[in-house]
């Protein structure tokens, strides 16, 4: 080949199209960056149990606690600080029954610990309960159960405006039906609306799945659960129909809509987002949150980048809002 025509190719074979001109400095990254990941996007899952007076930890969950009442403030005021979206309530008795019945006592445990929050933070974060039977019911489903033990819809709808009642009265900002009960959000909305709460969002659990990365979830919250529940969560296999639930949740005046889990379901996280006219949130549940701890307890991933680069595919997959046990930490992160 002669000199010429190397020059030739070597010409050629310079690319006139760059875009590693736009990876050149992180400034420049910053700027172009697609997608944002900031503290107010995210919301804090908070489990506060009675009859503890120090915080209890979840061993499948490491750095997550069952709070006491006076140790969940202290969490609730750095929540504030650091300037995150909200943070979700969920509550664990000391007595449980097959009807749950301390849902819907306002000297429940739950209900107790959203008037201290409340109190504690006032308009600073959104404060966000979990409307479900499933942690006050001695045999651990999300609802009332027939005589011979099937979950019986339209009873537990009965119990879900109940508890919206009670959780409104105790001051929340944001009730979240999360059994998967055929119209739940019609029935918490006509309550909410009849005793003129009408200020109390719903953020509707639209499509949760039956999934096997809840299970450190059933931990954290004491669960008695035996068996399954796939006649009322969804079926894995199943997108088309993550997106129908969605949609009958905003007919029925839901505020946001949310996927559960995210990760495993960011395609559906994605048909959600582009179907609904409402804010989408998505809950980065326990499993996924204890296998990324367990890879970096054993060096084998990079834990800080993996948590920020987790909670980015879920804003990238179309997640307005995310629930994760990360929040404060990644608030932190984000802060450096």
């Amino acid at each position: 080949m002669t000199e010429a025509a190397a020059e030739g190719l070597a010409r050629g074979l310079r690319p006139v199209v760059r875009p590693r001109r736009l990876r050149t400095t992180p400034a420049l990254r910053r700027m172009v960056a697609e997608t944002s990941l900031e503290a107010r996007q995210l919301v804090l899952p908070l489990f506060v149990r009675e009859g503890i007076d120090a915080p209890v930890p979840i061993s499948s969950m490491p750095g997550v606690v069952q709070h006491s009442r006076s140790s969940l403030l202290g969490a609730v005021a750095e929540a504030a600080e650091l300037g995150l979206g909200g943070v979700m309530l969920f509550g664990i008795p000391e007595a449980k029954d097959a009807t749950g019945s301390g849902a819907v006592d306002p000297a429940g445990v739950l209900n107790l610990a959203i008037t201290d929050v409340v109190a504690e933070v006032g308009d600073a974060l959104t404060v966000m309960s979990d409307l479900c039977l499933d942690e006050f019911t001695d045999h651990g489903h999300c609802g009332l159960l027939t005589p011979d033990g099937r979950v019986d819809n339209d009873r537990t709808l009965e119990r879900y405006a109940e508890m919206a009642l009670a959780q409104a009265d105790a001051g929340v900002d944001m009730v979240g039906p999360s059994g998967m009960m055929d119209g739940q959000v019609a029935v918490v909305r006509a309550a909410l609306d009849a005793a003129e709460h009408t200020d109390v969002s719903v953020l509707a659990y639209s499509a949760k799945y039956a999934s096997a990365f809840f299970g450190p979830f059933r931990e954290a919250v004491d669960s008695s659960l035996v068996g399954d529940r796939r006649t009322y969560q969804q079926d894995p296999a199943n997108a088309v129909e993550g997106v129908r639930e969605a949609l009958l949740d905003v007919e029925q005046g839901a505020d946001l809509v949310m996927v559960k889990p995210a990760l495993a379901y960011l395609d559906v996280l994605r048909r959600v987002r582009d179907a609904v006219d409402v804010p989408v949130a998505a809950y980065n549940v326990s499993g996924e949150y204890a296998m990324l701890e367990a890879a970096a307890a054993q060096g084998w991933i990079d834990r800080e980048p993996a948590i920020l680069e987790s909670l980015m595919s879920i804003r990238r997959a179309g997640a307005d809002v995310v629930l994760t046990y990360w929040a404060a930490e990644a608030a932190r992160l984000l802060r450096a």
